[in-house]
């Protein structure tokens, strides 16, 4: 085996590692994750992305290692963004604060298998039609456009693809059991709530990644690169969305700086067919003044959100901005926002 084989064996192996730690040992028992929890594992996830960039530096040189700090920190971008969906539909389903890791868990185990397929995909496609990459270009200046109307988000569950598909075979309940995805109801084997969040969840993340994934080939078409970048901005997104679940809604302009990295991005891709590079240390200083000034502004001219969320949270909740205190009616398991007595006990497939 190369060089490259053993690198994608070790990568591998410390990714299911830290995975089997995390749910084998640490959170082998359902429970909210506290503030203090949630900024030590976040710390630790930027820390390990930067050592890993320090070995890239090392072993695979400056370009190497500047791709993938510059992919890195837009993955990393985008997956805030992405949090305030992933609250959204914790809000909208009431999701209780100790269900809430095992759901982002598994939603980022079955992210790295999408993500890595859909990496290989679009890899094997440049290398096969090269012309494919200013498609992706293209498709990222119309997506930066686009989220420069900053559209009000809407979740409904009953008009998704993916809840549609799943309760077509699979009956599920209206209530959580725990932690359990499947219950027995009358014999029968049954999705129960927290399954349904968690497909929603999963659906999410495919949509994401089909902007996320053009992005991170218009900074390099090195696999190993992208999936690297990738993974340790998905790994780190758990531990950020406890970090920020209750001020995320607080960077209004973030959507603004996406929108910016993202037509940059897109057009540096155009720009190639015509003879002009842009080095990727001028990507890099970009995309980093772009994102920091757009988190700044967020703080310096904060304006009130439109979209109201509520979400439970731990009771030792300690967040950064005096004005945002946990609610005190919160409930560790408060009931489903579908509940109704008048409802039937199962969504979709057989109600018998």
């Amino acid at each position: 085996m190369n060089s490259t084989t053993w690198l994608w064996i070790g990568f591998s192996l410390f990714i299911l590692f830290m995975l089997s730690l995390d749910l084998g040992l640490l959170n082998r028992k359902a429970h909210a994750i506290k503030y203090r929890e949630a900024v030590t594992w976040s710390a630790v996830w930027v820390t390990l992305a930067m050592l890993f960039a320090s070995l890239v530096f090392l072993y695979q040189g400056k370009q190497r290692g500047l791709e993938f700090l510059t992919g890195y920190l837009i993955e990393l971008s985008l997956s805030v963004d992405n949090l305030f969906v992933f609250l959204l539909i914790f809000s909208y389903f009431k999701v209780p604060a100790r269900f809430q890791h095992r759901v982002l868990f598994w939603g980022v185990l079955g992210a790295l298998f999408m993500r890595l397929t859909m990496i290989f995909v679009g890899a094997a496609l440049i290398n096969q039609f090269e012309w494919i990459i200013y498609i992706f270009g293209a498709f990222l200046v119309y997506t930066g456009i686009k989220m420069f109307k900053q559209e009000e988000l809407d979740i409904q569950p009953e008009d998704n693809p993916a809840v549609k598909f799943v309760t077509r075979f699979i009956p599920i309940t209206r209530h959580y059991e725990e932690q359990k995805f499947f219950t027995r109801q009358n014999g029968k084997l049954t999705g129960t709530l927290l399954l349904l969040v968690l497909v929603i969840v999963e659906f999410t993340d495919l949509v994401f990644a089909v902007d996320s994934i053009p992005a991170i080939f218009a900074i390099t078409t090195n696999t190993f690169i992208v999936y690297t970048s990738n993974v340790f901005a998905i790994l780190g997104l758990r531990s950020m969305y406890f970090l920020l679940a209750g001020v995320v809604e607080k960077f209004q302009y973030l959507k603004m700086g996406l929108a910016i990295v993202l037509t940059f991005i897109g057009s540096k891709m155009l720009v190639a067919a015509v003879g002009v590079h842009i080095p990727i240390w001028v990507s890099l200083a970009v995309v980093g003044v772009v994102l920091t000034s757009s988190v700044a502004a967020s703080l310096i001219w904060p304006k009130e959100c439109e979209t109201g969320i509520e979400v439970d949270l731990p009771e030792d909740f300690d967040s950064p901005f005096e004005d945002d205190e946990p609610d005190p009616a919160a409930t560790d398991d408060p009931e489903p926002a579908s509940t109704e007595e008048s409802k039937p006990e199962t969504i979709g497939a057989d109600r018998r």
